[in-house]
C-alpha cells in the first residue's frame, strides 16, 4: 500500500514500520471535508484510493487550485507546519480510501530523515516538486490561454479530465463551465476537420 513512498524513499525498513504504524486507514464518502479552510491542520493524509481537490473561498465563490490522486500525500503545508490557520480546505471527490497520520508521528519522523543528508535531499526534492506544480499552474494564468490551459492539464493529467466533473476543472482553470463546454466544442471540430 505505501509502495510508492518506501520506494522513494530508501529508509530503513525497521524505522518505515514505526513510521507506517502511525497511519490510520478511513474509508470516507465523496464531498467529506477532511479539512476546513481557517482551520490549523494536525494531519497529513496518504491517499491510496480515489480523488481530493485542495481549494479555497474566494469572496464565497468556490476555487479549486489541486488535485490529489492515488499514492499521494498531502497537508496544508504552512498549516501543519507552523500551526497557522490553513489557507485551504480539503474535500473527496469520489469515495476515498485514505490513511491519516498526526503532526507528533511525522515530526518523529522527520527527525530522523534529517539526520541522512541523503534522504533529506530526496524530501526536499519531493516538497520541491510540489512548489514547481504550483508554480507551473499559477504561470499558466500568466502566459497561457484557457484553451491552452485545458490542453496541458489534458495531456500532463489526463486522468484529471477522465475522473473530476467538470465545474472542479473550470474552477482549477480559472473559467466557467460554459467557457469549458465551449473550448472542449472548439477542440473537437478542430480534431473533427
Amino acid at each position: 500500500m505505501f509502495e510508492h513512498i518506501t520506494n522513494k524513499f530508501p529508509f530503513p525498513k525497521e524505522k518505515w514500520r514505526k513510521f507506517l504504524g502511525g497511519f490510520e486507514r478511513m474509508e470516507v464518502p465523496a464531498k467529506t471535508l477532511l479539512l476546513q479552510e481557517g482551520n490549523v491542520s494536525y494531519n497529513a493524509f496518504y491517499l491510496e484510493k480515489g480523488l481530493v481537490r485542495a481549494w479555497y473561498n474566494n469572496d464565497g465563490k468556490d476555487v479549486t487550485f489541486q488535485f490529489f490522486i492515488e499514492n499521494t500525500m498531502f497537508s496544508s503545508l504552512e498549516s501543519f507546519k507552523k500551526g497557522l490557520p490553513s489557507m485551504v480546505s480539503f474535500e473527496t471527490i469520489e469515495p476515498c480510501v485514505l490513511y491519516k497520520i498526526k503532526k507528533p508521528d511525522v515530526e518523529a519522523f522527520l527527525e530522523e530523515v534529517y539526520e541522512c543528508p541523503e534522504l533529506r535531499t530526496l524530501l526536499m526534492d519531493a516538497l520541491f516538486e510540489r512548489m514547481f506544480d504550483y508554480m507551473k499552474h499559477f504561470f499558466s494564468f500568466i502566459k497561457d490561454s484557457p484553451q491552452q490551459r485545458y490542453l496541458n492539464l489534458a495531456n500532463e493529467k489526463p486522468e484529471i479530465i477522465r475522473r473530476v466533473p467538470q465545474h472542479y476543472i473550470a474552477s482549477y482553470l480559472g473559467i466557467t463551465t460554459v467557457h469549458l463546454s465551449r473550448i472542449k466544442a472548439k477542440i473537437l471540430k478542430e480534431k473533427l476537420s
